[in-house]
């Protein structure tokens, strides 16, 4: 069974992605697989024709600040670069389904989920949802960027108001509410499925 995780910058995929992880399900991580595909030398070569060399520091490291000052300001660009990224994630995806038996649960972490219509091909669909201010401040905590910088990376994605309704089930991490529980409540309602 393949279920989707998304929320927004700074709503705490990872931390959600971890509670399930230590339920017993299968995590794959859509960004972080997508920052190692940047080096497949196809996508290297597609990376640096649409944003020049500037978007590599070294043979193993991508320059995300710059790549994402240029994306994240040009609607145009980040779909171009989502273009040449997200079929790579996709197809390394199967790969990694394909190791585990048909009973698993496997999670499928993507912060662009609604956004891409990854969600229509997955058998269930969590959102991940926290008051702004707080993605903000998590999200300034953790990268030391500005907050328009952050704000401008929000705009690029849609608002939870958007991405609710294409949901099966909602996790809230306001910092207020246990996240446990709520995790335990969607796995039980999956494995009854």
């Amino acid at each position: 069974m393949i279920i989707g995780l998304t929320g927004g910058i700074g709503s705490g995929k990872t931390t959600v992605a971890k509670l399930f992880e230590t339920m017993g399900c299968a995590i794959y991580n859509s960004d972080d697989r997508a920052k190692e595909l940047y080096f497949k030398p196809i996508i290297k070569q597609a990376v640096i024709e649409l944003l020049g060399t500037e978007a590599y520091l070294s043979e193993t490291v991508i320059n995300k600040d710059f790549i994402s000052k240029k994306v994240f300001s040009d609607t145009k660009l980040l779909h171009q670069l989502n273009d040449i990224i997200h079929p790579a994630v996709k197809a390394d995806f199967i790969q990694f389904k394909s190791k585990f038996p048909l009973n698993t649960i496997i999670i499928k972490e993507s912060a662009l989920l609604f956004e891409t219509g990854i969600y229509k091909d997955l058998n269930f669909n969590i959102l991940i949802t926290a008051p702004q201010d707080l993605k903000i401040e998590r999200v300034m905590r953790r990268n030391s960027v500005s907050k328009n910088e952050i704000e401008k990376r929000m705009q690029a994605q849609w608002t939870d108001e958007q991405k609710t309704p294409l949901a099966n089930a909602v996790i809230t991490n306001d910092n207020r509410t246990a996240l446990i529980p709520q995790v335990i409540s969607i796995i039980e309602t999956l494995k009854n499925a």
